[in-house]
């Protein structure tokens, strides 16, 4: 999936300007979704106008310059199913924290507790803006409410895992955990 099928995505939701699928993209309900940076949501959004996939009009604002708006046209609502319709490919995870864990033993059992600490901060923190997009008064479809609730799993299991295994780290951290024995 790329940027330019998150912004058909969005736009399909509605019009919005590129300030607000930017913020959608990079922090907002559609950031958990494709890896949209700043920069690459103007060119993308410059592609699919000249593609025809979306048209733009401007809106004057008072004591500002006016404001580009973005909507989606049919033949961009074709192309958004289209690559709906494509087999999605596989999620991508990175995370600096698992590459902390694996060096354990070379950064000791401070730095492995204030990692724990943080990991389950950031998680507890997506997961409670999860759970204010589920309190959003809007009209949702089905399919997200799913989502939703898949997410929020997600991130409750990564937190049971955590709490539940921190000790084994951090012994490895202490150096307290056993060695694997060497081959013979």
């Amino acid at each position: 999936m790329s940027v330019r099928t998150l912004c058909l995505a969005i736009l399909n939701f509605g019009d919005a300007t590129g300030y607000e699928i930017r913020k959608l993209s990079t922090e907002g309900k559609y950031s958990y979704f494709v890896d949209a940076s700043f920069g690459s949501i103007y060119p993308a959004l410059a592609r699919l106008e000249a593609e025809g996939l979306v048209t733009v009009r401007e809106e004057a604002q008072s004591g500002k310059p006016a404001r580009k708006v973005y909507s989606i046209t049919e033949t961009g609502r074709a192309e958004f199913v289209r690559a709906l319709s494509e087999p999605p490919g596989p999620d991508i995870f990175r995370s600096p924290f698992l590459l902390v864990a694996m060096c354990a033993e070379l950064v000791g059992p401070g730095v492995i507790r204030e990692a724990i600490d943080a990991r389950l901060a950031h998680l507890r923190g997506e997961l409670e803006k999860l759970d204010s997009i589920c309190n959003e008064p809007c009209d949702r479809m089905p399919a997200t409410e799913f989502i939703l609730d898949y997410g929020r799993h997600c991130m409750s299991e990564d937190i049971r895992f955590l709490e539940a295994n921190r000790s084994r780290i951090e012994a490895i951290a202490s150096g307290l955990a056993p060695l694997p024995q060497a081959a013979e």
